[in-house]
């Protein structure tokens, strides 16, 4: 007979005993705080573990034997049950091609351990005794002799806002744990009880958690109006915590997505009961990050506000097949009753402030901030289509102390540290991380209960360098041994003609010209994304979007040397239409030998809001206006003999609504074609900004004397 046992962030949360096939489960009482009388694994139970560990312990411990012998010879790659892994360092096995991989431990010619990373928790299946092979051996480092509390579930609690409307939330403490309990708070649009399981394992360490619904959302009360009330609403739940008899009223915060962007609307609120953040994947603010990313409006957001449009949460209406035909229809309003066959309030507020006004200042967390001294632990990914609120959030707490502040930034999409091969780019085995939720729980036992365990004393920045597949360190965002590094547009043209075909070089060309292109409306070109797997910053291979005639490319030639680029992007373009309105988007990729384009990081403006996005003004015909962008953020070295490319164009299928090039913006049916000119060298400079690290060797940094060769260029 072998025993195997089932841990969540370092906690055992069931045993099984496997013996000719036949699986004993006792799973854990969390009332009681222990494991219960074995019996056989049912099928209902096998479904509810792995619909929340994303293991299946009937399938992978009835294989046992099968996996022994399929990696009994050390095989690169194999294929078992319909599963592939590829080997690793440290007798490890990755599982590919699956988002919350299964991946294999491998010691002494068994398998010992299934560990699969979930964003923000870790789920392992050990075989009892082998768990010093695993990430186990840190936990119990971090908690030697820990004996996790029972769960008290209080039941729904109701509690009032300053302006009398009831928002509901779920108590639950730690039985035994006495009074003066410091607390975790979640605040999410996506119903309380979803997710409840996940939070139990902070009540095992001796926190009271409060799981709440944010207004207007499953069982609370209120008008639901994303981002509008949420740094009042905070607050106020910060306040009524604090003021309950169990509580020591230190409180912290944890959540990705929404439940990022609620910390920092309570932190705005200036509440001193808010002690520590663990913030993932945060969402922004209105024109920085969604809904009107840069002024335009974010089609690709479309998904996730159909399933949002009820009062529970829908992800069913997420997935649909005839999103080419939505993104056609205006005015916009229309959308959701042509789609749903109902009307989306707060979908129609938002169309009502063409411009950033009072209305996307009360949900703007960023403006509103006044301090940065709650201590905050932030993790994002470089293909975070949330990512620009994570810049804010990095933004903020910048000049913040090191023990107040700790980074952590991935290879991942807004999904997480949870998947390996993300479009036109596999990963290697250390991309994801086993250790994100130990550094959670010890981020709050320092902060919440003043436990000295070193964890601010690590870096405080880590971060994710792809091309060089490795993790690295810094004292701050961007690494401090970084400097700013200008590639310099220059295009074929002179200044009376069109190009579109240009260079990158670290120096400008002595005389201006421009090159231009024609922006049609009905026919931009696209963001390469499914809109229904609602992740729109997704890399990808963009060599077909490149070739079309309204993508002006910027290549540099073949680098000499290896170069990495650490953090966002600026682009500063010189401009000008005969439109008085026109969105310029921006995309940095890498091209590889291959021709392969692969986007590393992106941006837009509308070009109303060059003087900010308060201060809308419409274009003259001809006259050259500055425009800066910032970009997404990306750790990347691009290796000798690829190149570096911007691309420079007016749409963004599928991410965001096209504008119209006329005072009506992206929510007109009337579409003009505008005629954009990109301007570079002499007066008009443009240029890409890119925060370089310093190199290994000094030298040539392009293999000339071939700026212009046409290898390598996508055909117009």
């Amino acid at each position: 007979m072998e025993r195997w046992r089932l841990y969540t962030s370092g906690l055992c949360w069931g045993e099984f005993e496997v013996e000719r096939g036949e699986i004993q489960y006792m799973p854990f009482d969390f009332s009681k705080g222990a494991l219960t009388a074995a019996h056989p694994l049912t099928e209902e139970e096998n479904a509810e573990i792995r619909a929340f560990t994303h293991l299946d312990p009937a399938a992978l411990l009835c294989s046992l034997a099968q996996y022994d012998q399929a990696l009994a010879m050390g095989p690169a790659e194999v294929c078992i049950s319909g599963a592939a892994y590829q080997r690793a360092q440290k007798g490890r096995y990755i599982q590919r091609k699956v988002k919350f991989p299964a991946n294999i431990t491998w010691v002494e010619g068994h398998v010992c351990a299934f560990t699969s990373p979930s964003r923000e928790r870790v789920h392992l299946l050990v075989r009892a005794g082998t768990e010093t092979h695993t990430i186990l051996a840190q936990w119990r480092r971090a908690y030697p002799l820990e004996k996790p509390y029972p769960v008290k579930d209080l039941g729904e609690q109701f509690v009032f806002m300053r302006d009398g409307v009831r928002l509901a939330a779920r108590l639950l403490l730690p039985g035994g744990a006495g009074d003066a309990l410091p607390a975790v708070l979640v605040r999410t649009p996506y119903g309380k009880e979803g997710d409840l399981p996940s939070y139990y394992r902070y009540v095992q360490r001796g926190y009271a958690v409060v799981i709440q619904d944010v207004r207007g959302r499953n069982h609370s009360e209120g008008e639901w109006i994303p981002n509008f009330h949420e740094v009042e609403d905070g607050s106020d739940t910060l306040d009524w915590i604090a003021a309950q008899s169990w509580s020591n009223g230190r409180v912290g915060m944890i959540g990705g997505s929404y439940l990022g962007y609620v910390q920092w609307a309570a932190a705005a609120s200036g509440n001193p009961h808010l002690k520590a953040m663990v913030s993932v994947m945060c969402a922004g603010s209105g024109f920085q990050d969604l809904p009107r990313k840069g002024g335009g409006f974010m089609s690709g957001l479309l998904a996730w506000v159909f399933a949002v449009s009820q009062r529970t949460f829908r992800p069913d209406l997420m997935a649909r097949d005839d999103w080419e035909e939505l993104l056609r229809i205006r005015p916009l309003e229309e959308i959701p009753q042509r789609a749903l066959g109902y009307d989306i309030p707060f979908f129609q507020e938002w169309l009502r402030h063409p411009d950033y006004d009072d209305f996307w200042k009360q949900g703007d967390w960023a403006a509103r901030m006044n301090h940065t001294d709650v201590p905050a632990l932030i993790m994002s990914g470089w293909f975070d289509d949330d990512g620009m609120g994570t810049t804010e959030a990095l933004d903020v707490t910048r000049g913040c102390s090191a023990k107040n502040r700790k980074v952590l930034l991935g290879p991942w999409p807004h999904g997480g540290n949870a998947v390996y091969d993300l479009p036109d780019l596999p990963l290697e085995a250390d991309a994801l991380r086993e250790d994100v939720d130990l550094l959670f729980f010890q981020w709050f036992d320092r902060h919440l209960k003043g436990v000295h365990n070193g964890v601010e004393s690590g870096p405080a920045v880590e971060y994710y360098t792809l091309g060089s597949e490795c993790w690295q360190t810094a004292e701050d965002w961007p690494p401090p041994s970084g400097a700013p590094f200008s590639l310099y547009l220059a295009g074929e043209g002179s200044a009376n003609t069109s190009g579109g075909d240009g260079t990158l070089l670290p120096s400008p060309p002595a005389e201006a010209c421009y090159d231009e292109y024609l922006f049609d409306p009905s026919d931009p070109a696209s963001c390469i994304i499914d809109l229904s797997e609602n992740e729109v910053a997704m890399p990808a291979d963009y060599r077909r979007e490149d070739a079309r005639a309204d993508v002006l490319c910027y290549t540099t030639p073949p680098l000499a040397q290896d170069i990495t680029f650490t953090g966002d992007f600026t682009v500063e373009l010189f401009i000008s239409s005969d439109a008085v309105d026109t969105d310029f988007v921006v995309r940095i990729c890498q091209v590889d030998p291959d021709g392969r384009s692969l986007k590393l990081a992106d941006g837009l403006l509308s070009a109303r809001y060059r003087r900010g996005f308060d201060a809308p003004a419409p274009m003259k015909p001809g006259k050259v206006y500055p425009l800066s962008i910032r970009t997404s953020k990306v750790s990347n070295t691009f290796k000798k003999g690829s190149r570096i490319r911007l691309t420079v164009t007016s749409g963004a299928k599928n991410w965001i609504f096209p504008n119209s090039n006329t005072e009506k913006g992206f929510n007109s049916g009337s579409f003009v074609t505008a005629h954009n000119r990109i301007f570079h060298g002499g007066d008009f400079s443009s240029r890409l900004i890119a925060w370089k690290e310093p190199s290994e060797k000094e030298g040539p940094l392009f293999d000339l004397p071939s700026p212009c060769t046409e290898e390598g260029r996508p055909a117009k």
